[in-house]
Order: structure tokens, then C-alpha cells, then sequence
């Protein structure tokens, strides 16, 4: 048996209060409590909270942009916190982010093909080699089902669907093995966060890619995940190995949020086919690229 692609281990981060009891005090307040997980390759690893409850701090120190207290986190056997100089998490080890905010992601004065060209940039250092990058961007423009004359475009051009395929273009361009999604559709419409996900299991399946998908949306993670971690107050409080198992979560948080879904009438087994019903009868926002 393979040994998981990315493992987590008994990571603690706090930060120092804001109000202090005392002048110069010290006081801090723990974020995350003792985190453990594991992701498999080629699994999508689910990770749902409320906001407070500690998960973007998890995703910036998997990201490589917040050195724990203690634990270790290891991607593809490589200890991102080790000994030494410290690499942020990224070509290197095998890892790529995709974040919320897809406005602020990218620099509104540089076009598209400069902003997939920053991640061939740095996949040429990692490599030593030489890539043809016009039409590397065109291809994985394609790949996430957009024309190569987006390529020309300004981001004010695009929908916010379209420039967080853009987004998700230039995470994958470095060719990782794990991409981190932190909250990467809750800021689209419904129905296009239904075709963003789509998109991404295709890109799964093509590129035996493995995700952790950090979000509050109880129903994407049903839709999109193979295993979900429900997060509180900086711990794992729940873990469903298998999402048909999803409506027997004993944990009261975890009760909770299922609760709140299914008291708008949607069943956990019937989430998929919900979010399916969303699509509209067209192309949508991907067509909507080539006008």
C-alpha cells in the first residue's frame, strides 16, 4: 500500500490576542489544536467549517505560508517545515493553491497569458528546460475550457468564472500532484460553481490530481469530495470516510451544519443530483469566453 500523498501531523498554530489583559501581554489564543490528516493520491479531501473555526489557517500552513508551533507536514515525503532553509510550498514539492478571491489572485494590469506565464517561469527554473509558453498557455487554457484568445485578455475582460479557470490554468501548469482549493467557488453563482467543479474532477481524472478542498459549503463538499473532515475551534471533530455515510455524523458541529442543509429540503444522498439540476441548458460562463 502507497503511503498518502500529503500527511499532516499534530500541527499547532496560535497567534497573540489582540486585546491584552495586561500592557506588553502575551496572551495568545490557539488556532489550530493538535491537526492530523492524511490525503490519498488521487482522492478529494473535503475540509468544512464555519468561518473562525481554524481551516484557512490550515490552508496557509499546507500552502508554506505559516510555519506551525509544532507538528510537521509532509507533501509527496518531503517535510515542508524541516531543517534548513524553508521553501514555500509549491513547485518543488508538488503542490499548487487556488484561492477565493480570483479578483485579487491575479494582477489587473498584466493579461492572462502573463499570469499562467509567472507559473511557466517557475516551472522552467525548477526543470532547468526551456518551455514554449504561447503555446503552453493556449493549451491549458483548453484544458480548462477556455479559447486561446483569452490569452490576450485583461482580467476586468472575464467573468469571475472565467478568470478563476484562468486561476485554476496556472495552478496546474506547474504539473503538481496535490492542488489546494481554499474556498475556490464560493464566491462564483451556483450554477457556475457547479461547472467550476466539473472542471476539476475532468482535470482529476486527466492528470491524477489529488485535492483538499477547504470550503463552508456543506452541499460542494457532498457533490465534489470522496472523504470530508468537519473542522471546529481549530480541530477535526468528525471525520466520513464514505459520503453515503454523511447523514450518520454523531458529532453535535457536525450535526449541525447537516441539519441546516436538510432543513431547506435537500437530502445528503441527493446533493449530486441537486447542484446536476443547477447547470444551465447552455455552455454558460465557458461560452461566454469566446464572445
Amino acid at each position: 500500500m502507497k503511503d498518502p500523498l500529503l500527511v499532516v501531523s499534530d500541527v499547532r498554530v496560535s497567534f497573540l490576542k489582540e486585546h491584552q489583559k495586561r500592557l506588553f501581554g502575551r496572551e495568545r489564543q490557539q488556532v489550530l489544536r493538535g491537526v492530523s490528516l492524511a490525503l490519498e493520491e488521487g482522492e478529494c479531501l473535503g475540509v468544512i467549517g464555519e468561518s473562525g473555526s481554524g481551516k484557512s489557517t490550515l490552508g496557509r500552513v499546507l500552502a508554506g505560508l505559516l510555519p506551525p508551533e509544532s507538528g510537521a507536514v509532509f507533501i509527496n515525503g518531503r517535510n515542508l517545515y524541516g531543517r534548513g532553509k524553508r521553501d514555500a510550498a509549491g513547485p518543488r514539492h508538488g503542490l499548487s493553491v487556488v484561492f477565493q478571491d480570483y479578483t485579487s489572485s491575479v494582477n489587473p494590469r498584466f493579461r492572462v497569458e502573463h499570469a499562467i506565464g509567472e507559473s511557466l517561469r517557475a516551472l522552467e527554473r525548477l526543470e532547468g528546460r526551456v518551455v514554449d509558453k504561447k503555446r503552453r498557455v493556449a493549451e491549458l487554457l483548453e484544458q480548462v475550457g477556455l479559447p486561446a484568445s483569452c490569452a490576450s485578455r485583461y482580467p476586468h475582460e472575464l467573468s469571475g468564472g472565467q478568470l478563476q479557470r484562468v486561476c485554476i490554468a496556472r495552478a496546474i501548469a506547474v504539473n503538481p500532484r496535490v492542488v489546494l482549493l481554499d474556498e475556490a467557488v464560493s464566491s462564483l453563482d451556483a450554477s457556475t460553481q457547479t461547472q467550476v467543479m466539473d472542471l476539476l474532477m475532468e482535470l482529476r481524472a486527466r492528470r491524477g490530481l489529488s485535492y483538499i478542498f477547504i470550503t463552508h459549503d456543506l452541499t460542494c463538499v457532498t457533490y465534489f469530495c470522496d472523504r470530508a473532515l468537519f473542522f471546529n475551534a481549530g480541530r477535526i471533530v468528525e471525520q466520513v470516510d464514505d459520503m453515503k455515510n454523511l447523514s450518520r455524523v454523531r458529532d453535535p458541529y457536525a450535526r449541525r451544519l447537516l441539519d441546516a442543509v436538510m432543513g431547506i429540503g435537500v437530502q445528503p444522498g441527493d446533493l449530486r443530483r441537486e447542484r446536476a439540476d443547477l447547470l444551465p441548458a447552455g455552455d454558460g460562463d465557458v461560452m461566454g469566453a469566446a464572445s
